[in-house]
């Protein structure tokens, strides 16, 4: 059995309580927060606290909190025993180094308040100073997901910016064309086949090879087409930057 305190009260926070509070081998000592407002989520299930002067004993301090305040929270448990752990992907491991043991349990995945996902296929990237903590963090992300995997901070930085551009960056051109088919009264439910089946194709494809377009075509009439069409500045910029993008990837420049 593992013992864990989890730290926060954000969406990762929420999640991964959701989560553990059906794992078996895993037993939620304390949600612990600054709002007790925000700790709704977890009351009447587990013990829910406000005070950071009172922390209990366990194996694991899990900090799902944001970036900037990791330091300052990690100061909390400088005097503990137990495994003081972040979720971020961009905060180095050196950001918890006046706890006495530490590492990183970062769950590689987009969430979203009010959303409550399950962690299977979930990777869950993992780092510790030592190898007996490294044992108990890989333990504990086996109780969540089928995918374990050590990395390196430098290397999680990498994957957050890696992640950005398939998940942020993806997300808001979905926004652009919410925006489009609103603006011209078209139904963007009709565009999320072709969404599901674009990330679909990943499975047994590449994203170069699944590249599929106007402008990988290098299709110059289609192209000029579409500039035409679009009356907002902002997108038309985006729309020649990433089609100038795609064609020096596969070809020419628009």
């Amino acid at each position: 059995m593992i013992s864990v305190v989890i730290v926060g009260t954000g969406n990762v926070a929420q999640n991964l309580f959701q989560a553990f509070d059906k794992v078996a081998d895993v037993e939620i000592i304390q949600v612990l927060g600054r709002n007790e407002n925000h700790l709704a989520f977890a009351k009447d299930k587990v013990f829910i606290s406000t005070d950071f002067n009172k922390i209990p004993s366990a194996d694991i301090y899990i900090l799902a909190i944001s970036d900037d305040s990791i330091g300052v929270v990690a100061e909390k448990f400088k005097d503990s025993n137990g495994l003081i752990v972040h979720t971020s992907g961009a905060t180095s491991l050196e950001t918890l180094s006046k706890c006495n043991r530490t590492g990183i349990f970062y769950p590689l995945q987009t969430f979203t308040k009010g959303k409550i996902i399950t962690f299977d296929d979930i990777p869950m990237c993992i780092e510790a100073k030592n190898e007996k903590d490294f044992e108990l963090l890989l333990n504990l992300g086996k109780t969540l997901s089928n995918t374990v995997i050590e990395v390196s901070s430098e290397q999680r930085k990498i994957l957050h910016v890696a992640a950005v551009f398939v998940n942020n960056f993806t997300n808001y051109m979905y926004t652009i064309g919410a925006d489009i088919c609103t603006e011209n009264n078209i139904d963007f439910k009709l565009l999320q086949p072709l969404i599901k089946e674009t990330a679909a194709k990943l499975d047994d494809l590449t994203p170069y090879q699944s590249q599929t377009g106007p402008a990988k075509r290098s299709d110059q009439k289609t192209l000029h087409k579409h500039l035409q069409l679009i009356k907002n500045t902002h997108q038309r910029e985006l729309y020649t930057l990433l089609s100038n993008a795609i064609k020096e990837k596969h070809g020419k420049e628009l």
